[in-house]
C-alpha cells in the first residue's frame, strides 16, 4: 500500500489555526512578529500493517517558524516547517497595501480556490487538498479587493512553490516521476484563479456565498507540449451562534498530451512526501458542518466533515472515492488538539490499499476502514 509520510503529514491541523488572512495584515502594526508551533501526533490505523497490533503510534510531528514584519503599506508573511524528515517551505510573501482595501501580494501565496481559508474542520482536510484546491500555495503574484462585504482574489501563478519532481510541498502538486509503477511527465505552469464572494450578516452570524475559476497549462516536460486544466467551484459557509455549515460543489478536468501507456484518464499528484495517481475528470462533492462550544478553559469544536468525489471517466478502472471525519478540536490558552475517528474508502492516506483518488482499489479493498488520530500542538 502506498500511504502518505506519516511524519510529514502530521502537520496539516497546525494551518486551521495559523493561517493568515488580509484584514490581519491590513490591521498589523509595524515592526515584526515571531510565533510558531510544536506538535506531536498519535494514529492508530485498522489495517494489516502492524498498526493496530501495536497499539498505534505516537511520534514528533513538526516544529513551525513563522514571520510576519510590516513598515508603512509594506509587509511579509513567512512559515517554514521542520518535520522529523523533511523541511520545507509553506508560505512566504511580500505585500503591498495599494490602499485600505486592496492588497498585492508577490511570492509563495495562498491559491484562491473554494471556500476561503480553509474548508474543513479535521486534521485530514478535504479531499481537494490532495489535488491544490484547498490551502495550496504557489509562487505568483495576487491581488486581494475587499470592500463591504464583497472579496474579490485574482491571481497569476507561474508555477508551484518546487519543482515537478519534488514531493515535499504542503499541499498537492502536479507531478513529474513514477508513481505506482507508471511513468507521468507533466507539471503546473501559466496558472490563472478568480474567486469572487459576498458575505451577509444576519442575526446570529453571516453566510458567505462564492465561486471559483481556475485555469492553466500542463506541460509535458518530456515532450515539450502542452495540454490544458481547468476548475470551476461554487461554494458557501454559514455561521450562526456558534454553528457553521460549509458546502462546496467543484468540477475539475486535466487534458494531458502524449501520456505514457498505462496512464491514460490518469494524472499524477504528490503532496507529503508521496505520489498518488487521480482520475483527471471528475466531481468533488464536500458538506461539513461544527458547532462551537464556549468553556472555562477555552473552547471545543465538534464536527463532521464529509466529501467525494466521482469521476467523470467511462473507464472500469475508475472508481467513487470517500472520506468522513467525525471529531473534535480543543483550545486551551496556547495549545490545539485535535481528535479525528476518519472513515475512507476507495480514499488514498485514509483507506487500505488505494493508491490514489477515485480509482478502483485493489482486490478486497472496496470497503471503509478507520484510523484515529489526536494531534497535540504548542503555539508561541
Amino acid at each position: 500500500m502506498r500511504m502518505m509520510n506519516t511524519k510529514f503529514m502530521l502537520s496539516l491541523v497546525a494551518a486551521a489555526v495559523s493561517a493568515s488572512s488580509f484584514a490581519a495584515h491590513a490591521a498589523q502594526e509595524d515592526g515584526i512578529k515571531f510565533g510558531g508551533s510544536v506538535r506531536a501526533n498519535y494514529q492508530w490505523a485498522d489495517d494489516k500493517y502492524g498498526n493496530e497490533d501495536k497499539g498505534g503510534e505516537f511520534k514528533f510531528d513538526v516544529v513551525t517558524a513563522k514571520v510576519s514584519a510590516k513598515q508603512g503599506d509594506f509587509g511579509l508573511e513567512a512559515e517554514y516547517r521542520f518535520a522529523s524528515d523533511k523541511n520545507f517551505i509553506k508560505y512566504g510573501y511580500g505585500y503591498y497595501d495599494i490602499n485600505p482595501d486592496l492588497q498585492l501580494q508577490v511570492g509563495i501565496t495562498q491559491v484562491p480556490f473554494g471556500n476561503p481559508g480553509i474548508a474543513s474542520n479535521s486534521w485530514w482536510m478535504t479531499i481537494g487538498y490532495y489535488m491544490g484546491f484547498e490551502d495550496d500555495y504557489d509562487t505568483g503574484i495576487k491581488a486581494v479587493y475587499q470592500k463591504g462585504g464583497w472579496a474579490t482574489d485574482i491571481a497569476y501563478f507561474n508555477g508551484a512553490e518546487y519543482g515537478a519532481r519534488e514531493a515535499k510541498q504542503y499541499a498537492g502538486d502536479i507531478h513529474t516521476g513514477t508513481v505506482n509503477g507508471h511513468e507521468y511527465n507533466n507539471e503546473e505552469r501559466n496558472q490563472f484563479n478568480l474567486r469572487q464572494t459576498y458575505t451577509v450578516e444576519h442575526h446570529g452570524g453571516s453566510t458567505t456565498f462564492g465561486g471559483s475559476v481556475q485555469y492553466g497549462q500542463l506541460y509535458n516536460s518530456k515532450t515539450n507540449n502542452s495540454g490544458d486544466r481547468h476548475a470551476f467551484a461554487l461554494h458557501m459557509s454559514t455561521n450562526y451562534q456558534g454553528w457553521n455549515f460549509t458546502a462546496q460543489a467543484l468540477t475539475y478536468e486535466f487534458n494531458t498530451v502524449d501520456a505514457e501507456a498505462g496512464t491514460e484518464h490518469m494524472v499524477a499528484f504528490a503532496q507529503g512526501g508521496w505520489g498518488l495517481e487521480v482520475a483527471d475528470k471528475g466531481q468533488q462533492y464536500t458538506f461539513n458542518v461544527s458547532k462551537t462550544i464556549g468553556t472555562d478553559f477555552g473552547s471545543v469544536k465538534l464536527y463532521n466533515d464529509f466529501n467525494v468525489l466521482t469521476p467523470d471517466v467511462d473507464d472500469k478502472r475508475f472508481k467513487d472515492s470517500y472520506q468522513n471525519v467525525t471529531g473534535a478540536a480543543i483550545v486551551a490558552g496556547p495549545t490545539y488538539s485535535s481528535i479525528d475517528l476518519s472513515f475512507g474508502k476507495n480514499m488514498w492516506g485514509s483507506s487500505l490499499n488505494a493508491g490514489g483518488i477515485g480509482l478502483i482499489p485493489l482486490e478486497g479493498a472496496d470497503h471503509w476502514d478507520a484510523r484515529v488520530n489526536i494531534n497535540v500542538g504548542y503555539y508561541f
